[in-house]
């Protein structure tokens, strides 16, 4: 760590020291200005500036290449600095990296309106940096073993292109293709990182020096494996009972992986259960996903166990605990605020993902509810921390 510090030049702003200042930040405040956005435009009449786009396909792409690819952009230009030792973009290259984001957020919104080539263009491009940004390091010390990760990465350019492809319509059913692809990649990362941090972090989270939580590598290559596959059926095949049964596999596997993890003392810890609920609600969306497959209940609700409350929590709850730790701070004094910011969270994900099965007839109050609880939860968060974010470490060192 000293190597690279010493080689880390001063910059005038600290937002631009490493890469999760400036994308956590960023995915924070979308987090709440994207979910406005659609709260007005699918509750509230606003008119939707793109042609050519619909409301739905705007939010999905923006949920999956707006804001869960930027904690994912500022958590690996992090972590792998961590990894490796190596330096990863800061300054001018990393502001770059976040101007191109807004760029493609703009080029979106904007569709019909401004150049097509323009949103599409600035997603690749930001895909295609963001990758070399992650890889460079991994090969340089030879850490084969993160390139599962780079090739996660990469995979989300061919999403994107898809995306944009079946916006154009060079590309048969390529909206469905590359949305869900990038769907499914988000939650291979989540998965992937999870299985690495949160036994981690429970195990020296609580008070308990004798904590030895449980692994099984069968489940973890089970795991690994069968989401592959059932992605793979799923995005490019079809199959609803092939994807369902593979889905209920899965639910008991990551149900097992949760149950080992499990320590009575992590309910105290607020960066601890919040990841533990959060991986929860991605057992609830593979049960969910299960039973839209065999046609039983409408196939967002498992999208949005997923989105909402697997990924949506997952994201908060590692944002919050990496901004701690690389500001300065204790991780094991976080802010009291945090307990009501993701207890609103997982409010929120429970009135979207179970109200509409028990009152349907209230179904855009529940969404409208949903909206609102994620937009205070987020923008709580923000409020927060976008100035740990922006100012220096408060220990003094670079970062």
């Amino acid at each position: 760590m000293m190597q690279i510090e010493s080689q880390a030049p001063k910059v005038r702003f600290p937002v631009l020291n490493l890469g999760f200042r400036p994308f956590f930040a960023l995915a924070a405040i979308w987090a709440v200005v994207a979910v406005g956005l659609w709260l007005g435009f699918f509750v509230l009449g606003w008119p939707f500036p793109a042609s050519g786009l619909s409301p739905i396909a705007w939010h999905a792409h923006e949920m999956v290449f707006g804001y869960a690819l930027a904690v994912i952009a500022g958590f690996l230009l992090t972590a792998v600095r961590n990894w490796t030792q190596v330096q990863t973009p800061w300054g001018l290259p990393l502001l770059g990296l976040a101007l191109l984001w807004l760029v493609a957020r703009a080029g979106v919104l904007g569709w019909g309106l401004l150049p097509p080539w323009l949103g599409m263009g600035a997603e690749a491009l930001f895909i295609a940096l963001l990758v070399l940004a992650v890889a460079w390091p991994v090969i340089r010390v030879r850490q084969w073993g993160q390139l599962p990760i780079v090739l996660k990465l990469l995979l989300f350019l061919p999403a994107s292109l898809a995306w944009y492809a079946g916006l154009l319509g060079w590309l048969e059913d390529g909206e469905r293709i590359g949305l869900y692809s990038g769907f499914y990649l988000v939650l291979a990362l989540i998965f992937n990182m999870g299985r690495r941090v949160i036994p981690f972090f429970i195990e020296r989270g609580v008070d308990d020096p004798d904590a030895a939580l449980k692994n099984c590598t069968l489940v973890d290559r089970s795991n690994l494996l069968l989401f592959l596959a059932m992605a793979v059926i799923d995005v490019f095949v079809g199959g609803s009972w092939a994807v369902g049964l593979l889905a209920l596999v899965l639910a008991v596997l990551n149900a097992v992986r949760l149950w080992g993890w499990h320590h009575p003392e992590l309910w105290q810890k607020p960066l601890l259960w919040v990841l533990y609920l959060g991986y929860a609600w991605l057992v609830v969306g593979f049960v969910l996903l299960a039973l839209g497959r065999f046609g039983l209940i409408s196939p967002l609700l498992a999208v949005h166990a997923f989105a909402y409350g697997g990924i949506g929590m997952m994201t908060l709850g590692m944002m919050a605990r990496v901004s701690l730790g690389h500001t300065g701070r204790n991780v094991f004094q976080p802010p009291a605020m945090l307990t009501p910011v993701f207890g609103l969270l997982m409010l929120g994900a429970v009135v979207r993902v179970f109200l509409p099965m028990v009152a349907p007839d209230g179904y855009r109050l529940w969404i409208a509810l949903s909206q609102i609880l994620w937009m205070l939860a987020f923008a709580g968060f923000a409020w927060r921390y976008l100035p740990m974010l922006w100012q220096a470490r408060v220990d003094g060192r670079w970062g």
